[in-house]
């Protein structure tokens, strides 16, 4: 389909210019037919179509795994947002007492508590300051030690929009024998992402982002190899081979991801997640990404010319759908305003207006910004 196709299915473009997909991003009109889909089926049979749901809870996680090029569907399972992700591992992990995580100081504030929260444990948490807009490799290989077990970063930083070459630290934990963990949430949807192809041990991520998915829907992803090595936290009955067998007590986990899965599925959000996953892979993720640091370039030639300073690193392989700018002298509060009143969202993030604009934004959108920062 072409960009404008592609547009057609979002709403939200009949009334703003909606710039701020790094924070909770509008939804597809095909999410909104599934949660419209899924409410009237809820109330005219109740359990009685409980098993086209659950259908559809399965095609949904063949969806996540295709998207993330998992060895197999089962190693998906469904996150009621990223935080729940990162308790998995922060929470079940071996740690002993002395280890220690490596974590960018720049951090999402979700991938940093879970794991400062492990000190009573005697874990301790080895903070890698940013070099300017970027995280250097250098710094997080220096910052880990002989008792660091685990290296948590995102796919893309949620203020500076570095986005962290994952092959390369994928590799440096590998070679030092540590656990890799991602917070996928600001890439996935927009930039590639091959877990058989990128030593990735386990990630998560929330779909309200760049998935164009609602609240309360994600996904996780573990390692197969790490499943019976990590301490199961969160387990309910859904968590065991048979979950169905109610009157029978058979304390036997799932041998994959699905035992962190331990009560009842947010079916309309799954659902709703599904179908605006149907709309990006049916785009191609690859032409997605073009798609989107081409609008991002388009922003960051023009920006001086508005008043605007990028901090944001546009080298390639760097630069992601977050552009961080500031323009001396206005507030960005001041700026965020504006747009509003004038139909365009933007955000604030670190002190400084972060754009983050989607496939289906439009040149004109971001030349509308650029017009109002000038004026």
């Amino acid at each position: 389909m072409t960009w404008t196709e592609f547009r057609d299915h979002f709403p939200v473009t009949r009334r703003w210019a909606f710039l701020d997909h790094a924070a909770v991003a509008p939804i597809s009109a095909a999410a909104v037919r599934a949660l419209e889909e899924y409410g009237r089926s809820l109330a005219d049979n109740g359990i009685a179509a409980v098993r086209d749901w659950l259908a559809r809870v399965t095609h949904v996680r063949h969806l996540a795994a295709r998207l993330i090029n998992a060895p197999d569907p089962d190693d998906v399972y469904f996150v009621p947002n990223t935080t729940h992700g990162i308790g998995v591992i922060a929470e079940g992990f071996p740690w002993r007492p002395g280890d220690n995580v490596v974590v960018p100081a720049e951090e999402y504030p979700s991938n940093q508590y879970p794991w400062l929260n492990l000190r009573a444990r005697g874990v301790n948490v080895r903070s890698v300051p940013s070099s300017g807009s970027r995280v250097r490799i250098d710094d997080v290989r220096a910052a880990i030690t002989d008792r660091t077990r685990v290296l948590a970063v995102s796919a893309v930083e949620f203020a500076s929009g570095f986005r962290n070459d994952l092959d390369l630290l994928g590799e440096l934990c590998r070679e030092k024998g540590v656990f890799f963990f991602v917070d996928a949430i600001q890439a996935l949807g927009v930039f590639p992402l091959d877990v058989q192809r990128t030593p990735i041990d386990a990630l998560s991520a929330d779909g309200h982002k760049w998935l164009l998915g609602p609240e309360g829907a994600g996904i996780g992803y573990v390692r197969r190899e790490w499943v019976d090595r990590l301490h199961p936290v969160g387990v309910g009955a859904n968590s065991v081979v048979h979950p169905y067998a109610f009157s029978t007590i058979d304390f036997t986990l799932k041998p994959h991801a699905g035992r962190w899965e331990g009560g009842a599925y947010n079916v309309p959000g799954i659902a709703a997640l599904g179908a605006s996953l149907d709309l990006l892979l049916a785009a191609g993720i690859e032409n997605v990404e073009r798609r989107v640091l081409a609008l991002t370039d388009y922003l960051c030639d023009r920006a001086a010319a508005a008043g605007l300073e990028v901090f944001s690193s546009r080298a390639p392989g760097e630069k992601s759908g977050i552009v961080s700018l500031a323009k001396p002298g206005t507030p960005p509060d001041t700026i965020m305003k504006r747009c509003r009143e004038a139909g365009i969202i933007v955000n604030n993030r670190a002190g400084r207006v972060r754009v983050s604009p989607h496939a289906y934004n439009a040149e004109e959108e971001l030349d509308r910004f650029l017009d109002v920062v000038k004026s």
